[in-house]
């Protein structure tokens, strides 16, 4: 007979699975989220039922809203006079001359100063040009 009290043994806690789990859940949220680009400036593009096209990463985009005011970059442009506006192409162009132009105007926005946007670009030689829009909520019927 063994009067002898036996040493309990202290549990050992293994965190190895925990710390899988964890990772296993990082990862899947890490993939599972979408980025949605929102911009700062508050425009609303106007619609039209053509189909999306996928956007490129090397882009110039022009910002006007609906005062007519000119964002590069999401940087206003001092003022909306058309030497100025070049001015402000041309150092976000650098040594780039072959960019592509994206023109996103507020659906309220003064003609003239989407004319003026297209003047600038094509006066510094950018010739590929494209007008945003956005997409109707009735799926273009």
């Amino acid at each position: 007979m063994n009067l002898r009290r036996s040493r309990s043994e202290e549990p050992d806690v293994n965190l190895t699975p925990l710390i899988d789990v964890v990772f296993i859940l990082l990862i899947f949220f890490m993939v599972s989220t979408t980025f949605q680009r929102e911009s700062e400036i508050k425009i609303e593009l106007p619609e039209a039922s053509a189909e999306p096209v996928e956007a490129e990463k090397d882009v110039l985009e022009i910002v006007v809203d609906a005062d007519g005011r000119y964002f590069i970059d999401e940087q206003q442009v001092v003022n909306t006079e058309l030497a100025t506006l070049k001015k402000a192409i041309a150092r976000f162009m650098g040594d780039r001359k072959e960019l592509p132009v994206v023109i996103r105007a507020d659906r309220r926005t003064p003609y003239e100063a989407v004319v003026r946007a297209m003047d600038a670009t094509s006066q510094l030689g950018l010739v590929q040009m494209s007008l945003a829009t956005s997409q109707p909520a009735d799926g273009g019927e």
